[in-house]
């Protein structure tokens, strides 16, 4: 069984060498979040780094450029916002872009470009899904719950999330995925693995999480949210402290505080945790010193969460715009979002995926063309604010179509899907 990313994206920015900072090689491996304005605020080292690098030399599309600031949530005004019904026109012109391949597909779409008539697609918007990675963003909405819980000014958890520093330890095992590492004066990101003993912020780690799909950052990040819930208005505490609970825990009641740390603010945040779960770590060490159960999703549930937090209902105003700001994306795009239909769109993202092959003759497996699974998942927010008049939609796409590559197949439908909506909104001079 294998989960990875998608190495592959439909653009690629001119080399930067030769400019302040150069981006590696390995780039095109990732797609990360947060505004590159944001370095200084977060202590998210890596935002400094490709900033320069997009300055000199326009390295990633121009739908990375939003600052901080324009980062905004769309519902925030509209406490009382409900998805409408489904449209059977716009669910019909929804379908038709998926062709044969339709009945592994669940789609959940959500048009806000007329705020005064939202449009909703669904298909398939029920059905259940294994969400691979999608479900860290439970993870990070666990950690602000708790956070929130501890410390109920904003300011005490800003200051949390920028100065409390952390160090991976055995919960990472055992995961390859990269993350961009940077430092003041070095004129390269690199990308390597998590190591033991790394030390960064823990608004890195969140970064990690979301942007790199890390699995030994997402286990740090539930560590910490574990300890958060454990330890209340006294977390931070020193090294020692947080590894003698955990250590002296055991798996029972790691367990129940993981239930609540993941659970819980799904609940709270008025969601459905019938409809939507991430049951546990995504690190072996993480699943064998802290049991849990499965995980799912259905497009409909995702699409929930997303309006939630755009209404500023996941745990907070504060929370939800902080987990807006970490799906923004400010590097190479993958997946769905690697679309050159979106080069020019603000895509706040993050993906999935779970595949897995078995004997069958004349058959060679490959990356993300499993037979006998090959669930790939996306939930992308497309924002075009300067456009006249302005496009933001919400796309939530879950499929299990065996046998083709279910990432290039993601990227050509985020294209069918962006032609309707400038469609369904033509441009005005």
């Amino acid at each position: 069984m294998t989960s990875r990313r998608c190495k592959r994206s439909a653009w690629r920015g001119p080399a930067a060498i030769g400019v302040a900072v150069l981006v590696s090689s390995a780039l095109s491996q990732d797609a990360r979040g947060y505004p590159l304005d944001a370095a200084k605020a977060t202590g998210i080292s890596r935002l400094e780094g490709f900033r320069r690098a997009q300055k000199v030399n326009h390295v990633f599309p121009s739908g990375v450029e939003l600052t901080s600031a324009e980062v905004k949530l769309t519902l925030a005004d509209q406490p009382r916002f409900r998805i409408p019904p489904p449209d059977p026109e716009f669910t019909r012109q929804v379908v038709d872009l998926l062709g044969p391949d339709a009945g592994g597909y669940g789609i959940a779409l959500l048009d806000l470009s007329d705020p005064q008539h939202p449009r909703y697609a669904a298909y398939n918007a029920e059905r259940s899904f294994q969400p691979g990675s999608v479900g860290k963003l439970l993870t990070v909405l666990g950690l602000f719950q708790a956070l929130a819980d501890a410390h109920p000014d904003v300011e005490k958890r800003k200051q949390v999330l920028r100065e409390n520093q952390v160090v991976a330890d055995e919960f990472i095992r055992n995961d390859d995925h990269e993350v961009p590492v940077w430092h003041e004066g070095e004129y390269k990101v690199i990308r390597r693995p998590i190591e033991e003993g790394d030390k960064a912020n823990v608004w890195t780690f969140l970064d990690w999480t979301i942007s790199a799909s890390s699995n030994g950052a997402s286990a740090i990040v539930e560590r910490e949210a574990i300890l958060m819930h454990h330890f209340g208005s006294k977390y931070p505490t020193d090294q020692e402290t947080a590894e003698g609970y955990i250590d002296s825990a055991g798996p029972g009641k790691l367990s129940s505080d993981l239930d609540d740390v993941l659970h819980d603010p799904v609940r709270r945040s008025g969601l459905d945790p019938g409809r939507l779960r991430q049951g546990g770590f995504f690190t072996k060490e993480g699943k064998r010193r802290v049991p849990s159960r499965g995980s799912y999703a259905s497009p409909r549930s995702l699409l929930d969460f997303v309006v939630a937090m755009e209404k500023g209902q996941l745990v907070d105003r504060f929370s939800s715009l902080e987990i807006k700001r970490l799906m923004y994306l400010t590097d190479v795009r993958i997946r769905y979002a690697s679309s050159p239909a979106l080069n020019d769109a603000a895509v706040y993202y993050k993906s999935g995926s779970l595949f897995r092959c078995q004997p069958e003759a004349g058959y060679v497996c490959e990356k993300y063309h499993g037979n006998l699974w090959n669930f790939m998942n996306s939930v992308a927010i497309v924002e075009m604010p300067k456009r006249k008049p302005p496009l933001r939609y919400v796309a939530v796409v879950m499929s299990n179509v065996l046998r083709k590559n279910s990432a290039e197949e993601h990227a050509d439908l985020a294209t069918r899907i962006q032609g309707l909506m400038e469609l369904l909104h033509p441009a005005k001079s």
